[in-house]
C-alpha cells in the first residue's frame, strides 16, 4: 500500500468517526436521560400548536421556509397530530401524524406519506423519531430516512432538528420551532351589545 492509499484511508476513517461521534447522528436518547423540563406527547403534543421552520439542501443552503399550524388530539393512549403547511415557494400541503404510545417510554408513528412503522422515544426533554417518507411526485417521489429531534424548552417551545437522507449521505436538513398557540380571550367591547352605559350625558358631537 503506497502512501497516497494509506492517507486516503486514514481520511476515510477520520470522515466516518466524525459521522459517527461527533454530528447530529452521534447523539442518543440515554444522553438526556434525567434532563427537564420532561417532555409528554399528550401534554405537549397537544392542542393548537404554531410552528415555523427552514429547509436547508445538500449544499447547506436555505432552500424553502414554512408556517403551520398543527392540532394534536388523545383519546387514551392514541393520538393524531394534524399539520397544515404553507411554503414560501406558495406550495401549501396537508398531512396527520397518527401515534401510540408503547411501553416504556416508546411510541409509534404512521403516516399516509410514512413507510411502514416510525419508531419514537422520549427520553428526558428531547424525543427522538426515526423514519422512511415518500416524497411527493413534485418533489421528486423519493424515499428518504429521517432522524427527527424535538427539544422542549423550558417555557413550552420546542425546537426541531431533523436530517434527511439517502443511500446514507444527508440531501436535506430542517429546523423549526413549535410553540402551542396563544389562547384567545374575548373582551367586552362598549356598546357591543346596543348599549354603552357610559355614553349616557354625553353630548352629541
Amino acid at each position: 500500500m503506497n502512501a497516497i492509499a494509506i492517507i486516503l484511508l486514514v481520511l476515510l476513517i477520520a470522515v466516518f468517526i466524525r459521522a459517527r461521534l461527533l454530528s447530529f447522528r452521534a447523539q442518543s436518547p440515554s444522553d438526556y436521560t434525567g434532563t427537564g423540563p420532561a417532555f409528554s406527547l399528550k401534554e405537549h403534543l397537544n392542542g393548537e400548536i404554531l410552528s415555523e421552520g427552514l429547509i436547508y439542501g445538500p449544499n447547506g443552503k436555505m432552500s424553502n421556509s414554512f408556517v403551520a399550524r398543527m392540532v394534536g388530539e388523545w383519546k387514551g393512549n392514541s393520538g393524531t397530530l394534524s399539520e397544515y403547511f404553507t411554503y414560501s415557494n406558495g406550495k401549501q400541503m396537508t398531512r396527520k401524524w397518527y401515534l401510540t404510545l408503547g411501553t416504556g417510554n416508546t411510541f409509534t408513528a404512521t403516516a399516509d406519506d410514512i413507510v411502514g412503522e416510525g419508531r419514537g422515544i422520549i427520553s428526558g426533554s428531547t424525543v427522538k423519531l426515526t423514519y422512511r417518507i415518500i416524497l411527493p411526485e413534485d418533489a421528486g417521489g423519493h424515499t428518504l430516512d429521517v432522524t427527527d429531534w424535538m427539544y422542549l424548552t423550558e417555557h413550552g417551545v420546542i425546537m426541531n432538528r431533523s436530517e434527511m437522507r439517502k443511500f446514507g449521505l444527508k440531501v436535506a436538513e430542517l429546523v423549526a420551532t413549535m410553540r402551542p398557540a396563544p389562547d384567545v380571550k374575548t373582551t367586552h367591547v362598549p356598546g357591543a351589545n346596543g348599549f354603552d352605559a357610559t355614553s349616557e350625558g354625553k353630548p352629541l358631537q
